[in-house]
């Protein structure tokens, strides 16, 4: 996606958005956005869609409380781009009270699983899971979309 125009949220996630920020702290987004370093978009371009979805969220009553992505290649071996966990220090700079330990990290790709497990989070698959590595990914919880999570959580919670 290069604009605004071509976004398109999974089905659930603002209200699943809403629904989690009850029971988390802090919310953030970590991303890989190789389309910058292709000269595919700018970072401009991600940054002000990233603007319409935060705003899209609070409007269904959820929250975004930052949003870290990386613009380099896959092969830069950046410390930022995921797996590594360069954006996971970053937010635990702007947020202190981050314990990765305690965090959550919910994703629908292999590096989103490693970065999780290089952390100590607990990992949490959106999506089919089948092609996954079980070998490489360690994952602690599958859930086919964001909204099941959200109600997983939000039963364990509150019954």
């Amino acid at each position: 996606m290069k604009s605004w125009d071509e976004f398109v949220f999974l089905p659930g996630v603002p209200d699943a958005l809403a629904l989690l920020g009850e029971f988390f702290g802090r919310i953030v987004i970590v991303s890989n956005q190789q389309g910058v370093g292709k000269g595919i978009m700018k970072e401009e371009d991600v940054r002000a869609i990233h603007v319409k979805m935060c705003a899209e969220i609070e409007r269904h009553g959820g929250r975004i409380d930052k949003i870290y992505f990386c613009p380099d290649l896959a092969g830069d071996n950046s410390p930022n781009r995921k797996p590594q966990p360069g954006m996971a220090f970053l937010a635990k700079s702007d947020f202190p009270e981050i314990e990765f330990k305690r965090s959550v990290m919910a994703g629908d790709s292999d590096s989103d699983m490693e970065f999780a497990a290089g952390l100590g989070m607990v990992g949490v698959y959106i999506g089919d899971s089948s092609h996954l590595d079980n070998n490489k990914c360690k994952i602690d919880f599958v859930f086919n979309n964001l909204k099941e999570l959200a109600d997983f959580i939000y039963e364990k919670n509150c019954k």
